[in-house]
């Protein structure tokens, strides 16, 4: 297990000068200084405000984003998000992340108030189809997300964001699939594959826990919790799909993978820790090695997805398209997404990759170190469909 990210939560103004930021530093600091005698590898230190129109007063929404990237780089911290949420700056969405080299956006499409939005959406959809052209790799579509339902403080990227609260916060994103591998491989039956998963979460996150209030007390920023998704990485190993495989005995995408999903996230849902963040299954397809080896040969689509995404945790994760996809198409799939996520009451998120000169069903050539290549998918849309006008 590693952990992937400390993101820390703060509002900010305009002119990036609050004394939330300072305590945001000093946390950043602290937990890097900690982490290797904690007994943690701490991959990278992330930065979140609150939504983008609840800060802009004079600045562009560009100019902002291009300050706000310089100042948490001051601070130390590898990484940040913006979350785009008000029509205002809906269409900046493509320019933010193309001229910026740290910086994470989201855009939220629905949520549980007011339903799905259609103007975000198609804006979602035009952001995506954008940035798949605005560099030779595609890659600049790993920096941004359509977000549906999804809540603050969910500490991955790039759908985090700062809430109400006033004084900065902080909680851990895991890279834990490994654990969840070793735990379903050696179990011989369910009722021990669970116990062991338990037991193997709650002993790291009572380390997490323990370190996380160090933290809390040196900084002065509030100790949030663990979000236990368990991010996987491009290594058999380490890849939630395998650990699925090792449960049921079948490939990934065959049937019994629903049942696998929806027995992880209750899994996780039993643990006892500090919980933050989504806190569920986590499937992205590019950043899983057996996820990637399975779209190879063609045993789930798209459908089968966003089926899982109905009991498990973030939707549709790093996906690969056709480089032709268009923006209809896109916004097509964003809209069943979209429904799942304000029907089921749960936070669904779509980082979407078309990838240039690709067809469906043929192999991306990503040389990427958090990238398996896997087979691109194509996305059945009706170009007549009235819904995406409205």
């Amino acid at each position: 297990m590693k952990i992937r990210s400390t993101t820390t939560f703060a509002r900010v103004d305009e002119n990036l000068q609050t004394a939330a930021l300072e305590r945001a530093a000093a946390l950043n600091q602290a937990a890097r200084a900690t982490a290797d005698d904690a007994g943690f590898v701490l991959q990278t230190t992330r930065f979140a405000a609150q939504p983008l129109a609840e800060i802009l007063r004079a600045s562009s929404a560009l100019e902002f984003g291009r300050a706000y990237e310089r100042r948490y780089r001051e601070l130390g911290f590898d990484y940040g998000a913006l979350l785009l949420s008000a029509p205002s700056v809906y269409d900046v969405a493509p320019a933010l992340v193309a001229e910026t080299e740290t910086l994470f956006v989201s855009l939220a499409i629905a949520n549980q108030v007011d339903g799905i939005q259609f103007d975000a959406l198609r804006a979602a959809a035009r952001a995506i189809h954008a940035l798949a052209r605005a560099s030779a790799d595609g890659l600049f579509n790993f920096r941004f997300a359509a977000a549906a339902n999804v809540p603050p403080f969910v500490p991955y990227f790039p759908t985090a964001y700062a809430g109400d609260a006033d004084a900065p916060c902080f909680a851990f994103a895991l890279e834990a699939a490994d654990l969840a591998v070793d735990a379903f491989t050696a179990a011989p039956t369910l009722r021990d594959a669970q116990a062991r998963l338990i037991n193997a979460m709650e002993a790291h996150a009572a380390r997490l826990d323990a370190w996380g209030a160090q933290l809390e007390t040196q900084s002065g920023a509030r100790y949030a919790g663990i979000d236990f998704s368990m991010a996987p990485y491009p290594s058999e190993n380490a890849s939630l799909a395998t650990a699925l495989e090792r449960l049921t005995g079948a490939r990934f995408g065959t049937r019994g993978t629903l049942f696998a999903a929806a027995f992880v996230t209750d899994t996780l849902r039993r643990a006892r820790f500090t919980r933050a963040g989504f806190s569920a299954l986590m499937l992205p397809l590019l950043e899983d090695w057996t996820m990637a080896r399975r779209s190879r040969e063609n045993l789930f689509t798209l459908d089968s997805l966003l089926l899982y995404s109905t009991v498990c945790g973030t939707g549709l994760d790093t996906i690969p398209l056709a480089g032709d996809t268009t923006e209809h198409a896109i916004a097509a799939l964003l809209l069943d997404l979209a429904a799942l996520a304000t029907k089921l009451a749960k936070p669904l998120t779509a980082r979407l990759v078309p990838v240039a000169g690709t067809r469906a069903g043929e192999g991306t050539q990503f040389d990427f170190e958090f990238f398996a290549n896997a087979n691109v998918f194509g996305i059945e849309a009706d170009a007549s469909m009235k819904l995406l006008e409205m």
